[in-house]
């Protein structure tokens, strides 16, 4: 009974923001890493950006660092996506993930959303 549901996405232009959200139920929710990735048509997922349990350590693939920005707030069990100065190449559906550190150091997402549509005009 976990669900990840994802709320946010939409149309826009280039150089706009959108902050894309996930709200958790069903899981502990603060015992999990949580991860955001994407995939664009035609195109492989790819990793967008995690947060640990705390919300302490924050990793971003480069394509997005700087502007992006991932946090949490294990108290309402939400992980958000800040996006900034969106790109074209941006477009793609978002999925959150929840995951965890296995013993090989490789994180591991057991749980996913059904994705929200980001689509950006140039």
């Amino acid at each position: 009974q976990v669900q990840l549901v994802e709320s946010g996405g939409g149309l826009l232009q280039a150089g706009g923001s959108l902050r894309l959200s996930c709200a958790a139920s069903g899981l502990t929710f603060s015992t999990y890493a949580m991860g955001w990735f994407r995939q664009a048509p035609g195109k492989e997922r790819e990793f967008v950006a995690r947060i640990s349990t705390t919300g302490l350590t924050t990793y971003y693939a480069d394509s997005v660092k700087g502007r992006f920005t991932i946090s949490r707030d294990n108290a309402k069990k939400m992980v958000s996506l800040q996006m900034n100065g969106l790109k074209p190449e941006d477009t793609a559906i978002y999925y959150c993930a929840a995951g965890r550190l296995a013993a090989n150091s490789k994180y591991e997402y057991y749980y996913w959303g059904q994705g929200t549509q980001v689509t950006v005009s140039s």
